[in-house]
Formats: C-alpha cells, sequence, structure tokens
C-alpha cells in the first residue's frame, strides 16, 4: 500500500479544486428538473470546470466518456449521461471531480427531481447523514475502520443496504489512491489515519437488498432488485485535530 501524505502547498491545491467542484454541484443543481437531460448536465458541468481555469477529473478516464456520473434511481454509480428526460419522482446521483494544477477532488450528491417519495427523500438524507456519522470524531491516530463501521452502522440501523463491491479511496495527484475505505466494517480494522492525509469517503445505500450488477457497457453499477440507491461523497483532509471537508 502507498499512502501519500500532502504537504502544504499540496493540500492547498487540493482545497481549490474542492471548492471549483463544490460550487460545480451546487450550479447543478439549480438546473435538475423534470425534463431536465444528464447530457445537458454533463454539459454545464464541463463549461463550469473549464471557465475555472481547472479540468474534469472523470472525462476520458480510463476510457470514461463524460465529465459526470449521472446515475439515476437504481443506478448506483457511474451511470451514463444520456438525452432521456428526467421525470418527476426520480432521484439522480451526480459524482463529479475537478483537477487543479495537478491534484484532484472528487464529490457525489445524490437530487431529487421535483416532488419525490417520502421514502427517497429519506434515503437520501440518510446517506447524507451517514457521511457525517462517519467522520464524527475522526482524526489523526484514528483507524480507517472508524469511518467504515460508522457508515454501515448508521445505514443498517435505518434499513438500508450497504454496497460493498465499492468503496471510497485515497485521492491525490491521482484520482484513485490508497487506500481503499469501505462503507463497512469493524471499528478498529484498517490502518492508522496520518495527518496530511486525503480521502474520499462516499456512502452508497440502497433501498432495498444491497447486491448490485454491472450493466452492460462496462461502468454502470446498479441495484439486483432495482430498487433505488443513494451516493454521498466529500474529499476530506485527515488533520492533527480532525478533519477538513475540502469538496463542500
Amino acid at each position: 500500500m502507498n499512502v501519500t501524505i500532502k504537504n502544504s502547498e499540496q493540500i492547498e491545491k487540493m482545497r481549490k479544486a474542492g471548492k471549483i467542484l463544490s460550487d460545480c454541484l451546487k450550479m447543478l443543481e439549480e438546473h435538475i428538473f423534470p425534463g431536465q437531460t444528464s447530457l445537458r448536465l454533463n454539459d454545464l458541468a464541463y463549461k463550469f470546470i473549464i471557465s475555472q481555469g481547472a479540468k474534469p477529473s472523470f472525462l476520458h478516464y480510463e476510457g470514461f466518456p463524460f465529465t459526470i456520473c449521472a446515475s439515476v434511481n437504481e443506478q448506483v454509480v457511474h451511470g451514463f449521461c444520456s438525452n432521456v428526460p428526467l421525470k418527476e419522482g426520480d432521484i439522480i446521483s451526480i459524482d463529479c471531480g475537478v483537477i487543479w494544477e495537478g491534484y484532484h477532488s472528487d464529490a457525489a450528491r445524490t437530487f431529487p427531481v421535483g416532488n419525490v417519495s417520502l421514502e427517497k427523500t429519506k434515503l437520501i438524507e440518510a446517506t447524507k447523514q451517514s457521511f457525517f456519522a462517519g467522520i464524527e470524531g475522526i482524526k489523526a491516530g484514528s483507524r480507517l475502520g472508524h469511518i467504515s463501521h460508522r457508515v454501515q452502522v448508521y445505514l443498517e440501523e435505518r434499513g438500508y443496504g450497504v454496497v460493498r463491491e465499492l468503496t471510497g479511496h485515497g485521492v491525490g495527484e491521482d484520482l484513485h489512491e490508497d487506500p481503499l475505505v469501505p462503507n463497512y466494517g469493524n471499528y478498529n480494522s484498517g490502518i492508522v489515519l496520518q495527518e496530511g492525509m486525503t480521502i474520499a469517503v462516499e456512502p452508497m445505500s440502497t433501498m432495498g437488498k444491497r447486491a448490485v450488477y454491472l450493466e452492460d457497457n462496462d461502468w454502470t453499477v446498479t441495484t439486483v432488485d432495482h430498487q433505488p440507491s443513494a451516493h454521498y461523497e466529500n474529499t476530506i483532509l485527515i488533520t492533527k485535530d480532525g478533519v477538513e471537508i475540502l469538496s463542500l
């Protein structure tokens, strides 16, 4: 395992990347409504990121053809953008990354499309709150498993499935670095977190069973029972006294 510790100059670049990404996701939220298409959202994200002097992390990454991953309803992650209009009551997870002067940020949000059911609203909120439960009290010297275990407990106590085939990850000069950050596990497991580590914590939950499969495009991951899924992610910095969320 090759965990990288960032210096102050590298962290500042990641802060800038995180700020641009946060602003991009806020901008996209204003453009999510029934009749909108994910391809149009992708175009808006690309133009915004370029306008800030940054680059999209995902575009052409290992052949991925879009700036954003747009995963609708039962799609968990890595959804392809399309011209299919979003419908009232859908939910859409948008995952995006930004490169600033060679350093990445990575974040995701799940948004409602118009008025959605109470069940979907609760799923979105629980997934978001599981992220904050996961990082609560974390600092240099904590174990990685503290995050994983807390995310799992928060979601499973509320009756949601926790996707195990996909994880969070280290992030920095590369979009995906060591360590892997599972959303499940034992409290005292995993490596000891160090000051200057930057990781993407990204709970992925399901309303039904946690089982998923890979669609024919070899990217999109979808729930086997076609129940809705939600995703929430931020890039965080481990500090001596706690964490700093770089993409919020």
